[in-house]
């Protein structure tokens, strides 16, 4: 089951724009409540398929702000990620929100689309540096 006080964000683990997603929020996230699971792990196809969701679809990235809540996919995840890094990065996730999901969600998967040509694809998922290893939860 989900940990009840801490988001979790499941992304494709061989995506090089998904990890650099990963990344970017480690290194936000002050309060270090994210916590982490490629969509290839046990773990994902788990917690996933409760909500009838297939992990082996890996164009896209799903957060699940608590348990029982309905997981957040493509352009609502990320401005679910962006609302809870604060700040700035708030604004950022408001500016988004107004657009439609249609056409936040039309551009989502023209990125998607072409993620591994543009920003690469690793042979395996790459292990987090240790100081972050105990936020995720498929190691």
């Amino acid at each position: 089951m989900p940990d009840s006080a801490n988001p979790i964000l499941f992304y494709d683990g061989v995506c090089g724009l998904c990890n650099r997603l990963v990344q970017f929020v480690l290194k936000r996230d002050t309060a270090a409540s994210f916590r982490f699971a490629s969509l290839q792990s046990d773990y994902a196809t788990q917690i996933l398929q409760q909500d009838a969701l297939d992990p082996q679809v890996l164009d896209t990235v799903y957060v699940i702000e608590a348990p029982g809540a309905q997981p957040k996919s493509r352009s609502d995840a990320v401005i679910s990620i962006l609302r809870a890094l604060g700040g700035l990065w708030s604004a950022v996730a408001i500016s988004l929100s107004i657009l439609p999901r249609p056409l936040r969600d039309w551009g989502y998967n023209i990125v998607a689309r072409h993620r591994y040509r543009i920003f690469g694809k690793f042979e395996s998922c790459p292990l987090p540096e240790k100081k972050y290893q105990d936020r995720f939860l498929d190691m």
